[in-house]
């Protein structure tokens, strides 16, 4: 995750531009807070500049990778406060005629202690609480976008599978389902803020999502066909993680052609090969 970078301008308008050259990314990619307004002072004079803060938006693999880590460092913690050992007990001095039987508790043999180490329990899901959070929402910004939406969640080995439906579906997909991703990407926010067990969210409309991927397996059979016979590599368009990770996939057992990706995000693009 990128760091904060602090950006000045006349404007804050200004200021988010130029964040935006900076980080070679576009408006719906990124995070800032102002930090100054600015002021165009009097005739000039006095004037300050708008001065924010900005970084990119955190991907999804981000979140979930971010998450986990989380997890596991706060088991470890837990492991090792498990492992600690007990604190010694103090001697309690009894009166003489104990000591003899003291003394042959002594030579007793005490038992084995077996090193028994504790397994983190899974920590449950509230699936009933998750879906309501996902479906209020989604609900407020379909009202705010005068849409009437059907929402349909349901959880699928604590993956929450959203599916909508409706009038003009197309423009929730948006452009190569941009639209769909960002819902799908603020979606996880909402549901997994504040909470310890992570939730995969999908959402979906019309099916699109097999439908893109059964789109883009073809693609990269027409496409690896091509690098077969010009010999020469071809570059895809820039894609979302997502979207690299069913090329290379459909590729990966090709004995002919390889994949790999190249560039920044959001312009990060699959490049097949022939191999050599």
């Amino acid at each position: 995750m990128e760091e904060y970078i602090r950006v000045s301008a006349k404007t804050v308008d200004d200021a988010i531009t130029e964040a935006l050259i900076q980080l070679e990314t576009t408006s719906d990619n990124i995070e800032y807070e102002v930090l100054e307004t600015g002021s165009s002072g009097f005739f000039g004079i006095g004037s300050k500049p708008a001065v924010i803060r900005a970084r990119r938006k955190k991907s999804e693999d981000e979140l979930f990778a971010e998450l986990k880590l989380q997890e596991e460092k706060k088991a470890e913690v837990r492991k090792q406060e498990a492992r600690k050992p007990e604190p010694k007990r103090q001697e309690v001095k009894k009166s003489e005629p104990r000591k003899q039987e003291i003394k042959r508790e002594e030579k007793k043999e005490e038992p084995k202690k077996t090193d028994v180490r504790k397994t983190e329990p899974k920590v449950p899901v509230n699936e009933e609480e998750a879906i309501s959070r996902a479906k209020k929402f989604l609900d407020d910004v379909f009202k705010s976008m005068d849409m009437n939406v059907q929402i349909n969640a349901v959880f699928e080995d604590d993956n929450m599978i959203v599916d909508l439906s409706g009038d003009d579906m197309g423009i929730l997909i948006g452009k190569r389902g941009q639209t769909l991703d960002s819902l799908q990407y603020l979606t996880s926010l909402v549901v997994n803020k504040g909470k310890s067990a992570y939730v995969r969210v999908k959402v979906d409309t019309e099916n699109y999502r097999n439908r893109r991927k059964e789109t883009l397996e073809n693609l990269a059979r027409n496409i690896a066909g091509k690098v077969k016979r010009t010999r020469k590599p071809v570059f895809l368009e820039p894609m979302n993680p997502y979207e690299r990770r069913i090329i290379h996939s459909a590729l990966q057992n090709d004995p002919y052609v390889s994949t790999h990706s190249e560039g920044e995000e959001p312009y990060r693009k699959v490049v097949i090969t022939l191999k050599k």
